[in-house]
C-alpha cells in the first residue's frame, strides 16, 4: 500500500514542479522580453554598425571589419578620454566616498536637527545633470566679467585661488570632478547611512565598554560590518564614473582643445554631429565591453563573497 502510495506521488510532485517552473517562466517573460529588446538588441546592433564606415544615412554597404576600432585605440583624444574616465574614478573612490562615509556617520548620531542636515545634504542627488550643469555653468562662466564664483572669491579675500575653471586645460577636469561629487555624495551619504542603521548599536558600545576608542571601534566593529554596502557604493561610483556624460555635456562638450572629453561624449559627438555612426557605434562598443569587464571583475574579486551570503571583513 505504502509502494502505490509512493508511485502516485512522484506524478503530482513533478506535476507541482513544472507547474512552479512554468509560473516562474511566465512572470520572467515580459521583463525578459524588455531587457532584449532594449540592452541586448541594441548592443547587437551597434556591434554590428561598428564594422561599417557608415554616416547614419547612406546604405549599410561599406564593410571595414575591425578598422574603426583601431582607429579609436590609436586616437589621442580617445586615450585621454579613457584617461579621464579613470581620474574621475580615482577621484571618487579617494575623496568622494570617504567624505560621503564622514557625513553619514555624524549623521548616524542622535543630534537635534539632523534630519534637516540630511535633507540638505541629500537636496543635490534630486536635481537633474541639466539642471545641474546649467547652474554651475552660470556660476563658472564668465560673461564678460568674472564668473560668479570667482567675483565671490574676490570679495572675501579669496582671489588668489580663482582658476579659469572651465577654461583652463590643466583643471578644467578637477572642476567638473568637484561638480559630480556635488551632485552625488548624498547618494552615497544616504546608501551608507542606510548600512549603519543596520549595525546593532549594541555592538559599538560593547567595544567600547571593553575598552576600545571610539576610532578603535569604529575600525574594527562599525567599518567591517559596514564593508557590503560600502562596497556597493564603490561599485555605483565606479560605472557612474566610467559612464559620465550629461554634466560634461551641457557644461564644456568636451572642451577647450577635447581636455574634457570622456567615452560618452566622444560617442555621441561621433555619431550624432560628425556623422560617423560606425565610429561611434565601436566606441560604444568599447564602452560596454570595459563596463562589463570591471563589472564582472568587481563582482568575482570584491563582491563575490558578498553575493553568497558570507561574512566578509572591510579590507581599507
Amino acid at each position: 500500500m505504502s509502494a502505490a502510495s509512493a508511485a502516485s506521488a512522484r506524478p503530482r510532485e513533478r506535476s507541482r514542479i513544472q507547474t512552479k517552473w512554468v509560473t516562474i517562466t511566465l512572470f520572467l517573460l515580459p521583463a525578459l522580453a524588455i531587457y532584449v529588446l532594449f540592452v541586448l538588441y541594441p548592443v547587437v546592433q551597434a556591434a554590428h554598425y561598428s564594422l561599417y564606415k557608415w554616416d547614419g544615412l547612406q546604405p549599410l554597404n561599406n564593410f571595414i571589419g575591425l578598422q574603426n576600432y583601431a582607429d579609436a585605440i590609436q586616437n589621442p583624444i580617445f586615450q585621454g578620454a579613457i584617461a579621464n574616465n579613470a581620474l574621475i574614478i580615482v577621484l571618487s573612490l579617494l575623496i568622494q566616498i570617504p567624505f560621503s562615509l564622514m557625513l553619514a556617520v555624524l549623521l548616524n548620531r542622535r543630534f537635534p536637527g539632523r534630519a534637516i542636515f540630511r535633507l540638505i545634504f541629500f537636496l543635490p542627488y534630486v536635481l537633474s545633470e541639466a539642471v545641474t550643469g546649467i547652474i554651475f555653468l552660470l556660476m563658472l562662466q564668465s560673461g564678460g566679467s568674472d564668473p560668479f564664483l570667482t567675483a565671490l572669491m574676490k570679495n572675501v579675500g579669496l582671489g588668489s585661488f580663482a582658476q579659469d575653471w572651465l577654461g583652463d586645460t590643466g583643471f578644467v577636469m578637477v572642476t567638473l570632478f568637484f561638480i559630480v561629487s556635488w551632485k552625488y555624495f548624498g547618494f552615497h551619504m544616504i546608501i551608507l547611512l542606510a548600512g549603519l542603521q543596520g549595525i546593532p548599536r549594541e555592538i559599538e558600545e560593547a567595544a567600547l565598554i571593553d575598552g576600545a576608542g571610539r576610532w578603535q571601534a569604529f575600525r574594527h566593529v562599525t567599518l567591517p560590518l559596514l564593508g557590503p554596502t560600502l562596497r556597493v557604493s564603490v561599485f555605483l561610483s565606479m560605472i557612474g564614473a566610467l559612464q559620465l556624460f550629461d554634466l560634461v555635456w551641457i557644461m564644456t562638450r568636451g572642451g577647450p582643445l577635447d581636455s574634457s572629453d570622456t567615452m560618452a561624449v566622444l560617442m555621441i559627438q561621433a555619431g550624432s554631429y560628425d556623422q560617423k555612426m560606425g565610429y561611434g557605434s565601436a566606441l560604444a562598443v568599447i564602452l560596454f565591453v570595459l563596463g562589463l569587464i570591471l563589472a564582472l571583475a568587481y563582482q568575482r574579486f570584491v563582491l563575490s563573497r558578498d553575493l553568497e551570503g558570507g561574512t566578509t571583513a572591510f579590507n581599507g
